[in-house]
């Protein structure tokens, strides 16, 4: 018997040297997870930060969007080098560090707002992190128990444990033995089910808020004045709307409620501890003070690594981004080994940043490990100087690891957690942006059909403060006139109709639409009255037909190919692979300016617009593209209020009204021979371009 019993307890020991050696491999597996966490948080972190986007998007350094001017802030002469627009100072790389922000109780408030609509899900997801803090100190007692029966102890078995065993002979240590260790099997499956179910749970609850939270912030984009792409990079933007929401989803999947569960872990393991004899928790809990300590230190140290990896990876995609954006400027001027050294650099800080993170956890594990060693340590002596204890002595090494094993990750948690508060801080600010104005208004004047007559009355207007683009422009345009915009570069063409179609609110004066000031007019008709046909066409990755018709369903392919015909674009679409499913890629790369033209013409004709707004191309394109433009200019204009900003002297002689336009003033205003015959600012104009095709012709 006596035997039976020893070769069932070493089945024991045995066993549980089995769950050991599983629990140690899952420890291991942790920690190459959290290792490549670490690994993707910086890159993200490198792209979330507003200082990347800064520079990547902002005056001087904005390539497309905005001027190219001298920043005051930094003053870097344009004039120094004329890499100027794609170099980056690497000072101001490596200089700009955000602030460390306090948690926000009531920014998480916000936050879990947009937890409501999965209420359920959430209440679950704590119950379940209650119910794995409380399953935690079970396996350890049920091991205690086990070898006290082994060992020829006297158990006292808890009611819970006989309600499982009820047909158990319990006075018999053989049987005892088998059943609890079954039932240790059983309650394994179960708690691996609920920690399966917790996790998964609230990673689709952090999904489901972050596509909730996208979709806000996206219709909050859309809806914000063309004002605040100026003043607000376009990166930034969509940062915000990625990257930002993204990292929201941490604070639910490695963030408040893992830290929660962690928490209620530890509080409840160590309950359990003091219960079963709190002078031996008390004695191993004594190196505990220094493993708070470490934990507090290892956070600071990874927080701040965390910063500086940031930065870093945001210095490395900015240069990147606008090196490659501005390759051919870099290659002309044979700057490549100059660049290449700027860049070695900038990456060689971005190997600091990450070894000095990497330091952090190669101290910080080693030491959890050692005051793990000291606190057992002190276990085994005090058990080891009164009568041995075995299955006490196990029990409390294993809950002793369930506490230890939290606390090596929690501190991890609470910067995911932190992180995740500053992303939701910066998209709450997009989402709070009040330069909105909404499509639809309920008191707003929506006429079923616009004539086309406009009236700019004592009109000025400023991008920013004071600096006006636009000073008292006054003229009027009949239903199904043709007025051009004539006028040097920064004249306020571009400005005035930009401002017909409410892209932007005028500072003075008022805008008129057959008598209506634009402002009291829905947004949706205005702008649906009003065609645009710019010089610089965007177009999207995807076919001629979806770029035509914008992808909406509404638009047939007889109505796209009748329209095409209608100005002669036709037999040109034609012409091109696959016809009108020809792929023109992003930004429309492979066909001309004058060919992505073409297609904005039918674009604004499939509309049937009242106002067409047309920006003729100025840059030189080819004989047929020019006369087609030409054609379908003639078609668009005709039986509409056309406003052109014009460059083609048979354009501006079609005019009814030319609009000669200098410094934001209106100079001029006539008939092309009225002007003519003025000898004034239009007559110069004429002159000089005359003269420019005189000696193209020479």
């Amino acid at each position: 018997m006596e035997f039976g019993v020893r070769s069932l307890e070493f089945g024991v020991w045995s066993l549980e040297f089995g769950v050991w050696s599983l629990e140690f491999g899952v420890w291991s597996l942790e920690f190459g997870v959290w290792s490549l966490e670490f690994g993707v948080w910086s890159l993200e972190f490198g792209v979330w930060t507003d200082e990347s986007i800064k520079i990547l998007t902002s005056p001087p350094f904005t390539i497309h969007n905005y001027p190219l001017t001298t920043d005051a802030s930094r003053n870097f002469p344009q004039s120094a080098n004329p890499l100027w627009p794609y170099l980056l100072p690497l000072s101001t790389i490596m200089s700009e560090t955000p602030k460390k922000k306090v948690f926000d109780v009531s920014l998480l408030g916000r936050v879990f707002r947009f937890v409501k609509p999965y209420r359920p899900f959430f209440y679950i997801s704590l119950i379940l992190a209650i119910v794995m803090a409380a399953f935690a100190p079970v396996r350890p007692y049920l091991i205690q128990l086990t070898l006290d029966k082994a060992t020829g102890k006297a158990v006292n078995v808890p009611h819970w444990l006989e309600m499982f065993l009820f047909k158990t002979d319990l006075s018999d240590a053989t049987k005892f033995i088998i059943a609890v260790s079954i039932f240790q099997v059983i309650f394994l499956f179960a708690e691996t089910t609920i920690r399966f179910l917790f996790t998964f749970i609230t990673a689709s609850m952090g999904q489901s808020v972050v596509k909730d939270m996208r979709n806000a912030v996206y219709s909050k984009i859309i809806n914000l004045n063309l004002s605040q792409f100026d003043k607000t990079p376009i990166g930034t933007l969509t940062t915000r709307t990625i990257n930002d929401i993204e990292s929201i989803n941490d604070i639910f999947s490695d963030g408040l409620i893992p830290i929660i569960a962690d928490l209620l872990t530890i509080i409840i393991t160590l309950a359990t501890m003091f219960w079963i004899d709190w002078r031996l928790t008390l004695i191993s809990l004594v190196p505990f003070p220094l493993m708070i300590l470490a934990t507090y230190y290892f956070k600071e140290s990874v927080n701040k690594s965390f910063i500086r990896v940031r930065n870093a990876v945001a210095a490395l995609n900015a240069f990147v981004q606008e090196h490659i954006t501005g390759m051919q400027v870099v290659q002309a001027f044979a700057a490549e080994e100059r660049e290449s050294d700027k860049f070695k650099k900038i990456n060689a800080e971005h190997r600091n940043a990450n070894i000095k993170a990497i330091f952090a956890y190669s101290v910080f594990f080693p030491v959890v490990e050692v005051v793990l060693a000291i606190s057992t340590g002190l276990l085994v002596w005090w058990v080891a100087g009164r009568t041995l204890n075995a299955g006490l002595l196990v029990a409390f090494i294993l809950y002793l690891n369930q506490i230890f094993r939290p606390l090596r990750v929690i501190a991890d948690k609470f910067n995911v957690l932190q992180m995740g508060m500053i992303a939701a801080e910066r998209v709450f600010k997009v989402l709070d942006n009040e330069d909105v104005t909404p499509p639809f208004a309920p008191d707003a004047y929506d006429p079923a059909h616009i004539e086309g007559r406009i009236d700019f009355k004592e009109v000025s207007f400023a991008y920013t403060g004071n600096n006006y683009v636009l000073k008292n422009i006054n003229f009027s345009v009949k239903a199904g006139e043709t007025v051009a915009l004539v006028g040097h570069t920064g004249s306020g063409k571009t400005s005035i109709i930009s401002l017909l179609n409410r892209l932007y609110h005028i500072q003075e004066g008022e805008i008129l639409i057959d008598g209506v000031n634009i402002e009291n007019y829905q947004l949706d008709t205005l702008r649906k009255g009003i065609g645009v046909v710019l010089q610089d066409v965007f177009l999207f990755s995807g076919s001629v037909m979806d770029n035509i018709t914008l992808r909406n369903p509404e638009i047939s392919r007889k109505q796209v190919i009748d329209a095409a015909k209608m100005i002669g674009v036709h037999d040109f679409i034609m012409q091109l692979p696959n016809g009108y499913d020809y792929d023109v890629m992003e930004r429309g790369s492979t066909l001309s300016l004058g060919q992505r033209q073409l297609l904005s013409f039918i674009r604004a004709l499939l509309y049937n617009p009242a106002i067409l707004i047309l920006d003729e191309a100025t840059s030189s394109i080819d004989t047929e593209s020019e006369l087609l433009i030409e054609k379908a200019t003639d078609a668009l204009i005709s039986g509409r209020t056309s406003i052109v900003i014009a460059h083609r002297l048979s354009t501006i002689r079609k005019a009814n009204k030319i609009i000669v336009l200098d410094k934001g003033e209106v100079k001029e205003m006539g008939t092309h021979e009225e002007l003519l015959v003025l000898g004034g600012f239009y007559a110069k104009l004429h002159e000089m371009q005359f003269d420019k095709k005189k000696a193209v012709l020479v």
